[in-house]
């Protein structure tokens, strides 16, 4: 009569399946892991639709509507966190404040708001927004990396273009490092860093052929400062687009404060803008 076979607990076959797929050390596949997953990110996000740099308000609510729209989209962000000026809400108090103008994108990202009647606006906390921008961009399909400066751009002439954007590791000019840089190639590049206009600045400097000069935002004057944003949206030269407080900077709109409509509806209109320019030709992969 045959044995009846020995049971075998969940956590032995674990141990047998590490065993026997690897005589490698724990430490050594972590490693493995990491390098592995990380270059096949990298070699795949090395030609992009849409490179965004920065990945505050603006930058998130770009990336979730352009990617959900077929592009493939890549998140720069210098730091190491998501959402720009969001999580210090208004004086460090945990509050940021919207309007009405916002409500379709606060329901597409999910994020809870109490309206203030009397006030005529809308309050969120800051750790919600700034996390569901985030997830609702990832989960849309753009890719997000942090620890990552953009140091210059891709450039293209006759006629001149942006054709992408030069990074390197946030901690190595920290470290005042000099380390040759690597590049993505890009469709499009929107300069969504705030109120630096980082990316604007470099154009700016290294390329005057580019025809443009970036100012600084005016001083606090919120109602006029949440309509300009939106209107000065836009295609800056061919190639590179500016999205939320750049804009301000590049225009001479006027500061706002925590209130974060403007930001939400310029990352939506420059997603609007991207998908009506690229998609003509069609993305890539």
């Amino acid at each position: 009569m045959a044995a009846t076979p020995k049971s075998v607990s969940p956590r032995d076959r674990v141990i047998s399946r590490r065993r026997s797929s690897s005589s490698m050390s724990l430490e050594s596949r972590i490693t493995r892991a990491v390098w592995r997953a990380a270059s096949e990110d990298w070699e795949r996000f090395a030609e992009v639709d849409v490179a965004i740099v920065g990945a505050g308000p603006a930058g998130l609510t770009a990336a979730k509507y352009a990617a959900q729209g077929g592009l493939r989209v890549l998140v720069l962000e210098r730091r190491l966190s998501f959402g720009g000026g969001i999580g210090g809400g208004g004086m460090l108090l945990h509050k940021v404040v919207l309007d009405s103008r916002a409500e379709p994108v606060l329901r597409d990202f999910g994020v809870r708001y109490k309206a203030l009647p009397d006030l005529g606006l809308y309050v969120a906390d800051a750790a919600e927004l700034l996390a569901k921008l985030a997830v609702g961009a990832i989960e849309a399909g753009a890719k997000v990396v942090l620890g990552v400066t953009v140091e210059d751009v891709i450039v293209r002439e006759n006629p001149f273009r942006v054709a992408g954007v030069v990074v390197q590791w946030s901690a190595v000019p920290l470290a005042g490092l000099h380390v040759d840089p690597l590049f993505v190639e890009a469709r499009a590049v929107v300069d969504a860093t705030g109120h630096d206009a980082e990316v604007l600045r470099i154009v700016e400097k290294k390329n005057p052929e580019a025809g443009f000069k970036v100012a600084v935002e005016r001083s606090a004057w919120a109602e006029a400062g949440e309509a300009g944003v939106v209107e000065g949206t836009g295609k800056v030269v061919e190639g590179l687009y500016v999205a939320g407080m750049a804009v301000a900077a590049l225009h001479r709109v006027h500061r706002m404060g925590p209130i974060f409509s403007g930001m939400l509806l310029s990352g939506r209109r420059v997603a609007e803008l991207l998908l009506e320019d690229l998609k003509r030709a069609g993305s890539k992969g």
